[in-house]
């Protein structure tokens, strides 16, 4: 017999913390066994948007830069938050292409799948979008925050480059397996 899944209640949530970079909420809620958590905390965060970058000649664009939660530098695809009154996810992502990297296309992007990110504890999820025939256009405009380096891999070493551990920020490695696909590789 198949078990039944149901939701649980919220019977009540608080923001325990607002700041301009990160939201955390207290929810209270009643799971479908009765039991009563008054302590579940969940992190409020931005829709966020990622691109497969790849040109004319099959280079795919990624991004090289420090992420300090996890202490290292990784390799990953150009993304970044929808900002607040931005309503287009085609849009941000193709601002966040051109802001990392300088690169840009004239061909629409195309919207691959939209995931969610860690549902246990993060409301956000992350659109992907293929860009093809990307070209540089201009320089980085990077955030002062941001060092970013540019990094072209051929799109025949991509697979390689996940197995071997060089690209493994979980975004990068679905959308790059999902473009993969997509594009027949």
């Amino acid at each position: 017999m198949a078990t039944k899944i149901e939701p649980w209640k919220t019977l009540k949530s608080e923001l325990v913390f607002d700041h301009a970079w990160y939201k955390l909420r207290r929810d209270h809620v009643e799971l479908p066994s009765g039991q009563v958590l008054d302590d579940y905390f969940v992190s409020v965060r931005p829709h966020v948007v990622l691109t497969f970058p790849l040109t004319a000649d099959d280079q795919v664009v990624f991004v090289r830069q420090y992420k300090h939660a996890a202490g290292q530098i990784l390799l990953e695809l150009p993304g970044g938050v929808v900002d607040a009154g931005e309503t287009s996810t085609l849009g941000a992502a193709q601002r966040e292409l051109r802001e990392e990297t300088g690169y840009d296309t004239d061909t629409p992007l195309e919207p691959l799948l939209e995931v969610i990110d860690n549902p246990t504890k993060d409301t956000n999820s992350i659109s992907f979008f293929l860009a093809r025939g990307v070209r540089l256009v201009a320089e980085q405009d990077l955030d002062e925050t941001e060092n970013i380096e540019v990094v072209l891999v051929p799109l025949a070493e991509v697979a390689d480059r996940i197995m071997q551990g060089e690209i493994r920020v979980s975004g990068s490695v679905a959308l790059c397996l999902l473009a993969l696909r997509h594009l027949g590789r």
